[in-house]
């Protein structure tokens, strides 16, 4: 873990025992919303990451502000941005919070031009994903990478284990695709009641950082249809995966058509494609 700097600053507002009737906006399913309540769940987050004077905090989706004021006392970060996309809890957070590094800006995450952040590298991103966007949000991360150092996100545990899973049922083309780019390591695992309101799974802390390195893959686009294809039906061989469309099983082995995808590796697939382009 990473240290920082701690400031002695005093919360700029209470965050516990606060219930929908309290005068603050309603949490809405449709955005995801459980707000984390675990203080030392985010001292984690904070403490896995290099933050320094320079760096450039992105955070997705502030709630009432749980998350942010940490990341702003317990750290020298030259600028935090927030992506929240409920106006009324922005609202909430821009009035309470007061701080000139923090700027909330009111956006689906997923419309944001990520390049005109260029200016703000270094990149950390802290975030307490909306659990029904995950995927697509990590292949913004994809997409972006060069723009980020590292970052710790909340994710829902069984996703998590769906990144990280290199054999087994969790293990899935999206996991191969993700781990070429990215480093990960799980971190802690985090119960439903230290949310609110709980969500109905477990979660789990992620920490991940683009790789400088990927692998060389020719035709690489069409590798990863091919892959997809491979995964289609995990727990049917590859022969019956790949009978139905326009690749040629002879040039497959015996021992690739008769395997799951599941139970093999990047390598024995990029082994599989260098016979067939």
């Amino acid at each position: 873990m990473k240290k920082h700097q701690k400031f002695d600053k005093k919360p700029y507002f209470s965050y516990h025992n606060r219930d929908e009737n309290d005068g603050f906006p309603r949490k809405k399913k449709a955005y995801g919303q459980h707000f984390l309540r675990k203080q030392s769940v985010v001292d984690h987050m904070i403490a896995e990451v290099k933050i320094d004077e320079n760096t450039t905090i992105m955070e997705i989706g502030c709630g009432d502000g749980f998350l942010t004021e940490s990341i702003l006392s317990q750290t020298n970060c030259k600028n935090l941005i927030c992506y929240e996309i409920d106006p009324e809890w922005a609202e909430v957070v821009r009035n309470k919070i007061s701080d000139p590094r923090l700027e909330i800006i009111e956006k689906n995450i997923l419309e944001v031009e990520f390049e005109s952040l260029k200016e703000k590298q270094p990149l950390v991103i802290l975030a307490n994903l909306p659990y029904q966007i995950t995927f697509p949000i990590f292949f913004l991360f994809l997409k972006h990478k060069h723009l980020f150092n590292e970052g710790v996100v909340m994710i829902q545990e069984e996703v998590a284990q769906k990144i990280v899973s290199k054999t087994g049922k969790s293990y899935s083309a999206t996991s191969l695709f993700l781990q070429n780019h990215f480093e990960f390591k799980l971190l802690e695992k985090v119960e439903p009641g230290a949310f609110s309101p709980p969500p109905k799974v477990f979660s789990r802390l992620i920490y991940f950082k683009p790789k400088s390195e990927t692998l060389q893959i020719p035709q690489e686009e069409n590798f990863w249809k091919f892959l997809k294809l491979c995964f289609h039906q995990p727990r049917r061989t590859l022969r019956n995966n790949l009978v139905s469309n326009h690749y040629s099983l002879e040039t497959f082995s015996e021992k690739f058509l008769n395997s799951r995808a599941q139970q093999l590796s990047i390598h024995d697939f990029l082994e599989a494609w260098s016979k067939l382009i």
